[in-house]
């Protein structure tokens, strides 16, 4: 294996600029990518991981929508070897130029870039998008990318035929070359092998580096802002893409009652909690505790949770966090020094960090954002026409908080020090 990648140059452009409207109010304040996931994650800490195990080291972040939250994170969490000019994670705004404040799409995103592939001048281009729980083993995608001679592969998920109007489809011949892009098709082209699948489209591409210039300057002088509307559509004329199936793809130290090929999308309120739910139990679909495939994330140096008591079922604790007594907390997560009163009740919900949970306050399928206090005795969850007049509340029933004040810490005891850093 190492003597294989050590065979090819690949630098990774990450598309991180996503507004992500139907997470509100959760991305109301920063991107997408930026947006809390888990215990202790964040959504792009998953696409960096696996960029990272994969040994694919030269990444660069496109950001573009309210990403200062992002940038902050990157700049914490995300430092490789400053000593190894190869090795970094850097975040990349948009240039500017006077045709052009900002990214029009993902081609115009790395049509911006271009410069920084002619620096490195790399074998392969790997462009990923920043909003998706998953693991990977990009090198299994490069490996077929270069027994199958292709110009541009592209990760596709087979997924039932009937779930495939919702996503871009891919239609490939028996060899997995691809032949056919439709988007949100009313009837999805199936796969050759099996009739009731079909492949979706990731979002993920791995590019020969000339193939990529070349079509990127071509897309600039036509007008055409996208990879999936415009420039893969207009590649396949003359080029060789092919459809990498994700499910094939084999992660060290996958448990057996893990999900075969995970992925999720986690674009709207009611699939980021159902996300999260996958995390949770003694056979998770993706359990996040895997050596061999690490997840990173901040190196926060805060103390371990500490919980005093309570009834508590089936639930992630972050750093820091405290539990009081006589607190009933179930199918939950709860992120960094978050603090859980006495007599609270918790069932079905996802606390981010530096909330305080008043005494009593009763919460069922409730998502609260950061730095928020909920005053003791308050219901949220069990009303669903109360908790409409005052808050978002999702298709699914789910009450989500927006982020509260960034100057309020549950645990307050800040201002005398420099904190934890994230």
């Amino acid at each position: 294996m190492r003597d294989r990648r050590q065979l090819e140059k690949i630098i990774a452009f990450v598309l991180a600029g996503g507004e992500g409207k139907r997470l509100n109010p959760l991305s109301a304040e920063r991107c997408k990518p930026a947006v809390p996931f888990g215990a202790r994650y964040r959504i792009v800490d998953f696409v960096l991981s696996n960029l990272i195990n994969s040994g694919i080291n030269s990444v660069y972040l496109l950001v573009q929508y309210k990403s200062q939250e992002l940038i902050e994170h990157i700049r914490k969490a995300w430092v490789i070897s400053p000593l190894l000019p190869s090795q970094f994670v850097t975040v990349v705004p948009p240039e500017m130029h006077k045709e052009t404040l900002q990214f029009k799409g993902t081609a115009d995103a790395v049509y911006q870039g271009l410069r920084l592939i002619e620096l490195h001048q790399p074998d392969i281009v790997a462009v990923f998008g920043a909003d998706h729980i998953y693991r990977m083993d990009i090198n299994q995608m490069v490996w077929f990318h270069r027994e199958h001679q292709a110009d541009v592969t592209v990760a596709a998920l087979p997924i039932p035929i009937e779930q495939a109007s919702s996503f871009g489809v891919i239609g490939t011949d028996t060899e997995g070359r691809i032949c056919e892009f439709q988007e949100k098709p009313s009837a999805p082209k199936p796969m050759p092998s099996d009739p009731g699948r079909a492949y979706a489209s990731m979002g993920n591409y791995l590019f020969n580096t000339e193939v990529l210039i070349e079509a990127l300057r071509e897309a600039h002088r036509l007008g055409e802002t996208d990879f999936g509307r415009h420039v893969l559509p207009r590649l396949m004329a003359s080029q060789r893409l092919y459809a990498y199936d994700f499910s094939t793809n084999v992660i060290p130290g996958i448990k057996s009652y893990e999900e075969v090929g995970y992925w999720r999308d986690v674009g709207t309120i009611d699939a980021y909690l159902g996300a999260h739910k996958d995390v949770l139990g003694e056979t998770p679909r993706f359990d996040a505790f895997n050596p061999q495939w690490p997840i990173f994330s901040s190196n926060y140096q805060g103390p371990v949770a500490k919980i005093l008591g309570g009834e508590i079922k089936n639930s992630l604790f972050g750093a820091a966090c405290v539990i009081h007594k006589n607190t009933r907390i179930q199918n939950c997560i709860v992120r960094r020094e978050t603090v859980i009163e006495e007599g609270a009740e918790l069932e079905d919900c996802i606390i981010m960090d530096y909330v305080r949970i008043g005494r009593n306050a009763r919460l069922r399928h409730v998502i609260i954002d950061r730095h928020n206090t909920i005053e003791p005795n308050t219901q949220l969850g069990y009303d669903r026409e109360a908790d409409n007049k005052k808050y978002v509340v999702s298709p699914g029933g789910i009450v989500v908080l927006p982020m509260g004040k960034i100057n309020f810490f549950a645990r307050d005891s800040r201002g005398k020090g420099p904190g934890y850093a994230e």
